[in-house]
Formats: structure tokens, C-alpha cells, sequence
């Protein structure tokens, strides 16, 4: 997988080149976002790992640009800011997932596996399956079903879905779910397809996180 790693500590950034290209990935390692931006607009990797203080900008500046060209790829950011509103902030600018240094290589290297699988990038055994309990949604066919029985959902609420599906180990704020499966749409649009997608599979699937977002529940 082509990883474009944005780290400006020197230090750092080639411990986890040698970790990333250890763990098999072909690694490119940039310093600033200007570089990065430049080698996403141009090659475009399969995944992101971020860091936020950059010398020349935010990395968040930089994850925006990334989501309003690609919404799939997968996004980690790596940084010092630990604080419950930085990871909200970053998780609502579009990430993926949230790593605070320090951490150990194994942990980033099991995140990207993670991240990868989502995005549909686990390699050819990947079945396109996403469950919770007996509802099953099943992504190359396009089909939804509840205990064996077929569940008809429109496109939008298919994606949304899916997006919860993908991501049953977190809490996604509305802002992600707007971005991943309403892209231009309000507030009010996500409350209604929410409804109605909650009406079509059954009470006891989604959870409201009063103040954040929606999760599936396990």
C-alpha cells in the first residue's frame, strides 16, 4: 500500500518510514504541506498519516483539501494534541482515526491495517460484509438484509449504513456522516435519512451520542 507519511520531526519521521516499509508498505515521507499536498494532487496515495504541526501550515488545512477530492482514502493523524476537543476537531475535519504520540510502531501499523479494511483495501479475501448482530450489509451486491430477510434502502441511507458499519469501534460525529454518505447536504437532510434508516432496520442498531454524533451498537 502507498503510504504518504507527513511527520517534520526528522527523528520520527524515519523511525516510522523504517516501521511503515517493515510492515510491507511502500512509504513516502514529506516534511511540510505544501510537499504532501503536492504528492496527493499528483499521485494520490492509498493512505494518509498526518501529523498537525506542520512548518508551514495545520495539518488539518491539509486533511479539508483531502476530503473535498477524496472522500474513501484513509486517514490517520499522528500527533501531540491530546486533548478530547483536538480529537473531536480532527475526527470532524475528516480522519479516520486519531493516534497520540508517543506510540509504538505495532499499534500505528494495526490502525492503518484497520483504516485499510474500511476503505475496502484489505486485499482479495476482503468479502465487502459489514455486520451488527443479524443485520448484514453487504457491499459489492449492494444488499441490505435483517435476520435472512432483504431490507430496501435508498442509496443515501445504503451509505450511511455502511459509513456506521465501517466504523463500529467509535462514535462518528454528524459532520463525518455528512461528509461520507450526504456530501453538500445540512443538518436536517442527516436527521431525516436517520430516521428513516432507523424505521427500515429496526430500533436497537444506532445509537444517538447526544452532542456528538451516532454509533452501531455491538
Amino acid at each position: 500500500m502507498k503510504v504518504c507519511l507527513v511527520e517534520d520531526d526528522l527523528t520520527l519521521g524515519r523511525s516510522l518510514q523504517a516501521v511503515l516499509q517493515d510492515g510491507g508498505h511502500d512509504a513516502l515521507w514529506v516534511r511540510r504541506v505544501a510537499d504532501a499536498r503536492f504528492w496527493f494532487d499528483e499521485q494520490r496515495p492509498d493512505a494518509l498519516l498526518l501529523d498537525l504541526g506542520l512548518p508551514d501550515g495545520d495539518g488539518l488545512d491539509l486533511l479539508r483539501h483531502v476530503r473535498q477530492h477524496d472522500r474513501q482514502m484513509p486517514v490517520i493523524v499522528i500527533t501531540a494534541r491530546d486533548g478530547i476537543e483536538d480529537r473531536l476537531q480532527g475526527l470532524d475535519s475528516g480522519a479516520d482515526d486519531y493516534l497520540v504520540k508517543p506510540f509504538v510502531g505495532a499499534e500505528l501499523l494495526a490502525r492503518l491495517r484497520a483504516v485499510a479494511r474500511r476503505a475496502g483495501l484489505g486485499g482479495e479475501d476482503d468479502s465487502g460484509l459489514w455486520t451488527a448482530r443479524d443485520l448484514v450489509l453487504d457491499e459489492k451486491r449492494r444488499r441490505v438484509t435483517r435476520a435472512g430477510v432483504p431490507v430496501a434502502l435508498s442509496k443515501t441511507e445504503f451509505e450511511l449504513l455502511a459509513t456506521l458499519l465501517k466504523f463500529t469501534d467509535r462514535v462518528l460525529t454528524r459532520r463525518e456522516l455528512e461528509v461520507r454518505a450526504l456530501p453538500g447536504s445540512d443538518g436536517h437532510a442527516l436527521d431525516v435519512h436517520m430516521a428513516n434508516l432507523r424505521k427500515k432496520i429496526g430500533e436497537g442498531y444506532i445509537r444517538t451520542v447526544r452532542g456528538v454524533g451516532y454509533a452501531v451498537e455491538p
